[in-house]
């Protein structure tokens, strides 16, 4: 089990600092995200060749986000997030070919990103018309030897399920985010396990509480304080040999802030403890 950090990529402005920070704190591993095709360059791509095998860090995947609005809620996010809203879905697979294209320079097999609010009722039209983009997609990562991984959350585990068997290829998977299934009020990740563990191929290690209304997230708290069950979590995901990248995604205290660089010490350090006495010596 390879425990590792998420690095945002906002252009190279300071980016090989933040690979020197995430050395320094004690990883050797992270996903890159990025939200901005302008950044997805050969030079780039290039720059951050030579920067990781410098410091001798491997980029698990690449989190491709897209253009377009994004609005982190109930309401306004079901018209704004992933593939789901149509005015926005033509750009966006767009987009996503470009970022995987950009991942594959950087040799990288595994692409993440947030689809939307899936519909959950297969019988909608707009189920139909959301399979077939995200087919397309799939399609042109299949062509360069890649995966696209879902990031769990706004949709049940069923949903994305359904979507995985309507779509058809055999290179979707899952990055499942402990935290977002709770979040969004959509699952328990341990339960989750259960619909789709065997397609688990990337983690985000978070923490946090169900929502309390019906308009906005539930509320992240430091790995261990909110309603994941960590140690069932990774019995479970033993059982099923699961042996890959566990990644820290802290968004307390927003992208560089104290409590986030502080939440991710915290988890680093909660996730040794946690993973060692699960896995054991394997």
């Amino acid at each position: 089990m390879k425990i590792g950090c998420t690095v945002g990529f906002h252009g190279m402005i300071d980016l090989e600092s933040r690979f020197e920070e995430l050395v320094r704190e004690g990883f050797d591993n992270c996903q890159l995200v990025s939200w901005d095709p302008a950044d997805w360059t050969d030079e780039n791509a290039r720059k951050i060749r030579k920067i990781t095998e410098k410091l001798g860090i491997t980029i698990s995947a690449f989190w491709c986000g897209w253009t377009g609005p994004k609005v982190w809620n109930f309401y306004e996010g079901q018209e704004t997030l992933g593939l789901v809203p149509a005015k926005y879905r033509a750009q966006r697979v767009r987009d996503l070919a470009a970022g995987a294209d950009f991942a594959k320079k950087l040799g990288l097999k595994d692409v993440v990103t947030h689809m939307g609010y899936i519909p959950a009722n297969p019988l909608d039209p707009e189920f139909t018309a959301f399979c077939d983009a995200v087919r397309e997609v799939a399609l042109h990562l299949q062509e360069n030897g890649q995966n696209l991984l879902f990031e769990s959350g706004q949709e049940t585990p069923v949903t994305m399920l359904r979507c995985f068997e309507e779509v058809g290829t055999d290179n979707l998977f899952v990055n499942l985010d402990t935290a977002n299934v709770i979040l969004y009020g959509m699952a328990n990740p341990v339960d989750a396990l259960d619909t789709i563990g065997t397609y688990v191929r990337g983690l985000h290690a978070k923490d946090g509480f169900y929502p309390v209304n019906g308009r906005e997230l539930g509320r992240e708290v430091p790995l261990g304080e909110g309603k994941v069950d960590f140690p069932e979590f990774f019995r479970k995901l033993r059982a099923l040999h699961y042996d890959g990248y566990v990644t820290i995604e802290c968004e307390i205290g927003g992208d560089t802030g104290e409590m986030q660089k502080a939440g991710v010490r915290h988890a680093k350090k909660y996730l040794e403890k946690v993973i060692g006495e699960v896995y054991g010596n394997e």
